[in-house]
C-alpha cells in the first residue's frame, strides 16, 4: 500500500490532539507542544481544509487555579473545563493568529448530533468556516453536559472527532496519542508486541488488540479509538492513529508517510444521512428482531412486522430506533413506519395482516431499509 499515493491528495482533514499529548504529567498544559501543534496544524491549512478536535479544557483550567492535582467531583471538573476553555482557546487564538490563521471556536453536545435540524446547520457553518479557510477548534461542552449527565455527552474525542469527520465527509482523520499506533497486545505490558502498520479489515482480531479501558493508550484509550475507526471508515474516510511526542507526525501522516497505523477506509461508503442514523440519531426506543430478520438486514433488505419479536419503549411513527437481535446486541439503527403501541400489535405478522390487526396500514414494512442504517 503506497500511502503518498492514497493519501497525497487529500483536501479535508480532522486533527484531533488528546490530552496525554497536550498535557504535563501534572495535568497542566504543555505550552511549548502546544506551539508545535498548531504550527503543523497552520502548515497543513495552507493545502487543506483543517478542523482541530482538541481536549485540554480542564488541564488549562489547572493552570489559571494554579492546582496541582484534578479534583475528583465532576462539578469541580466542570467548573475547571468553565475556566480553562477560555484561556485554551485565547492560547490557541494567538497562537494560531502568528502563523496569520483565523480560527473558530464550536463547543458540541450529543445533542448538537441526534437533533437532525442541529446537524445540518452546524454542517452549514463548519462548510462555511472551511470555505473560509477558517480553522474550526472543537471540544465537547464540558461544563453543560458533565460525567454525570446522561444522554447528552458524546463521551470522549475520540468518538466526537469520528462524528466531526462524518458531519464534514472528511478525506482523513489524525488521532495524536501517546503510543505509536496500534499493536496486536499492549506493549506497555507484553515485550513480543507487534506493531499493526495496515488495517484493511476491521475484524475481531483488531477489536480484541485495542485490550481494555484504561490500558496506557491514551486518554480514552485505544478501544474508543477502534470505535472512531469503525465509524469513519464506513464514512469513506481513512484514519491514522500516531504518536503525539512529534507533532511534526501532523504532517507527515497528511503527505502519506509511514507513521502510526492506517486504517483504511471502507470501499462501500455510507451517505451522509445514513452516518448520522447510525451513530448520531437518539434512540427513543428498540425493536428486538429473529435471525431471519437480521440475515435480512444484512442483505440490504428492510425489516418486516413479522420478523420483530419484542418492542421496548414508548416512540412515534417517524422516530429513531435501536435494531438488536435476540441476544441484545445492537445490529442497526432506523426510522421507524410504526409507534410503538401499534408495533406492539403487529409484530410476528405477516404484511398482509397488519390492516386487520389495526383497522389501517401505512407501510408493509416496519422499518424501510431506506431508513435502515448497519452499525
Amino acid at each position: 500500500m503506497d500511502r503518498k499515493e492514497l493519501l497525497g491528495g487529500v483536501k479535508r482533514i480532522v486533527v484531533k490532539v488528546g490530552t496525554s499529548t497536550l498535557a504535563n504529567a501534572d495535568g497542566s498544559l504543555n505550552e511549548d507542544k502546544i506551539k508545535q501543534i498548531v504550527a503543523n496544524l497552520s502548515e497543513l491549512n495552507e493545502n487543506a481544509e483543517v478542523v482541530f478536535v482538541t481536549s485540554g479544557a480542564v488541564g488549562a483550567g489547572m493552570g489559571q487555579m494554579k492546582l496541582a492535582h484534578k479534583p475528583k467531583s465532576i462539578v469541580e471538573k466542570q467548573a475547571l473545563a468553565a475556566i480553562g476553555q477560555v484561556s485554551l482557546i485565547h492560547l490557541y487564538q494567538i497562537l494560531f493568529w502568528a502563523h496569520g490563521k483565523t480560527i473558530a471556536q464550536l463547543l458540541l453536545t450529543k445533542d448538537d448530533f441526534s437533533d437532525r435540524r442541529r446537524y445540518l446547520n452546524m454542517r452549514s457553518v463548519l462548510r462555511s468556516l472551511l470555505a473560509k479557510k477558517i480553522i474550526p477548534v472543537i471540544n465537547e461542552n464540558d461544563p453543560v453536559v458533565g460525567e454525570g449527565i446522561r444522554g447528552v455527552k458524546v463521551g470522549d474525542n475520540d468518538t466526537l472527532s469520528a462524528l466531526v469527520a462524518g458531519l464534514i465527509e472528511a478525506d482523513l482523520l489524525v488521532i495524536l496519542t501517546d503510543i505509536d499506533g496500534l499493536y496486536d497486545k499492549n506493549p506497555s505490558i507484553f515485550a513480543d508486541a507487534k506493531f499493526i502498520n495496515l488495517v484493511e479489515n476491521l475484524d475481531d482480531s483488531i477489536r480484541a488488540a485495542a485490550g481494555a479501558e484504561g490500558s496506557k493508550f491514551g486518554t480514552g484509550g485505544m478501544r474508543t479509538k477502534i470505535t472512531a475507526a469503525q465509524m469513519t471508515t464506513k464514512n469513506g474516510t481513512h484514519l491514522i492513529i500516531a504518536n503525539g511526542a512529534d507533532p511534526r507526525n501532523i504532517v507527515r501522516a497528511a503527505q502519506g508517510c509511514e507513521v502510526g497505523t492506517l486504517f483504511l477506509a471502507g470501499k462501500n461508503r455510507i451517505n451522509s444521512r445514513k452516518y448520522w442514523l447510525a451513530y448520531s440519531a437518539a434512540d427513543k426506543g428498540s425493536v428486538a428482531i429473529d435471525a431471519g430478520a437480521a440475515k435480512a438486514l444484512k442483505e440490504g433488505k428492510s425489516l418486516l412486522a413479522v420478523g420483530v419479536c419484542e418492542v421496548t419503549g414508548e416512540f412515534e411513527r417517524g422516530e429513531t430506533l435501536a435494531i438488536k437481535d435476540a441476544s441484545g446486541q445492537l445490529l442497526a439503527r432506523g426510522i421507524t413506519n410504526y409507534s410503538s403501541a401499534e408495533l406492539a400489535l403487529i409484530k410476528g405478522r405477516k404484511s398482509e395482516e397488519i390492516e386487520a390487526a389495526l383497522g389501517y396500514k401505512y407501510e408493509d414494512e416496519a422499518l424501510h431499509i431506506d431508513n435502515i442504517a448497519l452499525i
